[in-house]
């Protein structure tokens, strides 16, 4: 194994840490959670006080029983009981709970379905919730709901040319990768916390489909959209690509090769993870920022900007630099990880929001939302993990 050369500016790690362990993690597990509910808000004002919502989307409860449970296991903060009882209030209020398989989509503010569309996004998630549930608890029934759950994904959404539907019932024969993704995600970290091939293989079907439908081999971008048989949806230099899945997706690549070092596909893999992160950085960002939307020929279409595609860049940055295999650091690299990490710091996480963020800026870079979205700290978190976990 090559022995990890550590280029993360120190004064820069100390900041992502301070904010996320001080700031973040105490104010979303705090004003973000509700004790009598057992559910996480939906959002918070500016001040912290949450937003009441007519429906509670099961994505957000598990990218925060997600995110509390690592931040346990990485031991930076512990709220891990909070979201272990979420989970269980979850899984009573959202699993078949209209006597259907799978998971409804979101609650009502009564605490029964308002949405019993089956949706493979959603689906992932509480896949990726309990993944990092059991690593915390360890308690075997865990397990057992994933398994039914991934025996309801496969009834529920399986599409006749291969991958799954995006829903149930569906409303457009439009295929997206992004669910397939977040599926991915889940896979990779139930193998990595159970070691069971049977995981691993799901994620390798994924990997499979992605580079045989959703990346171009024209132009090396990961297409949003495509058509029921898998074909591009527009001709060539039409077709959306967001930038921030592109770094998405070249980091979950390389997380299928950290945790099956001895695969034959990994160089393949690597290649095309090296591919993802080369347009995306050469097309996806304007003024150091990432943009939100670009098409497979490289034109940018939407220089609006979110804060997750900034963090997924910063994420694979950061990996990308403790992972370098020579003394030299990549300098283009740092700058921009340092020049991005201000950036976060000043435009999106200011200072006055303690802990909370702008999710959204307009083309102009003013602020085009009034509140904070909860399912924003998956991300956030994902990113600054990056500069405090310990090595494997």
């Amino acid at each position: 194994m090559v022995e990890k050369q550590h280029f993360l500016d120190t004064t820069q790690s100390t900041q992502w840490t301070d904010w996320m362990v001080q700031k973040a993690l105490p104010l979303w597990s705090t004003a973000g959670y509700d004790r009598i509910k057992r559910l996480y808000h939906e959002r918070l004002a500016f001040d912290a006080t949450p937003i009441a919502v007519s429906d509670l989307r099961l994505m957000v409860q598990a990218r925060q029983i997600a995110t509390f449970c690592r931040a346990s296991l990485d031991g930076v903060f512990n709220a891990s009981q909070d979201a272990l009882t979420c989970l269980a209030e979850v899984e009573t209020r959202y699993w078949r709970s209209d006597d259907q398989p799978g998971w409804v989509f979101a609650l009502g503010s009564d605490g029964y379905p308002s949405i019993t569309t089956r949706d493979l996004y959603a689906h992932a998630f509480i896949l990726f919730a309990y993944a990092w549930s059991y690593r915390l608890s360890g308690n075997p029934k865990l397990l057992k709901t994933v398994n039914e759950t991934i025996t309801e994904i496969e009834s529920i959404f399986q599409a006749p040319n291969g991958g799954f539907l995006d829903t149930v019932p569906t409303i457009d024969n439009i295929r997206r990768q992004n669910p397939h993704m977040h599926l991915l995600e889940a896979y990779l970290a139930l193998f990595e916390v159970t070691k069971d091939q049977f995981y691993m293989d799901k994620a390798q079907q994924l990997i499979t489909l992605a580079q045989d439908k959703f990346i171009s081999p024209r132009s090396g971008m990961l297409l949003e959209f495509l058509a029921s048989n898998w074909t591009p949806c527009e001709e060539f230099g039409y077709n959306t690509v967001e930038p921030g899945h592109l770094f998405e997706w070249s980091w979950l690549l390389n997380e299928a090769i950290r945790l099956n070092p001895t695969a034959f596909y990994n160089k393949n893999l690597h290649t095309t993870a090296e591919r993802l992160f080369a347009v995306g950085i050469q097309h996806g960002i304007i003024h150091d920022v990432v943009c939100d939307s670009i098409t497979d020929n490289g034109t940018v279409t939407h220089i609006s900007t979110r804060i997750w595609p900034q963090t997924e860049l910063i994420r694979l940055l950061a990996c990308r630099s403790k992972l370098a295999t020579t003394n030299t650091p990549d300098t283009a690299e740092n700058c921009l990880l340092d020049t991005m990490t201000h950036t976060f710091f000043t435009s999106y996480a200011p200072e006055s929001l303690q802990g909370g963020w702008l999710d959204r800026r307009n083309a102009q870079g003013k602020a085009a939302v009034d509140h904070m979205p909860a399912s924003s700290l998956y991300h956030i978190y994902g990113a600054s993990r990056e500069f405090f976990k310990s090595d494997e």
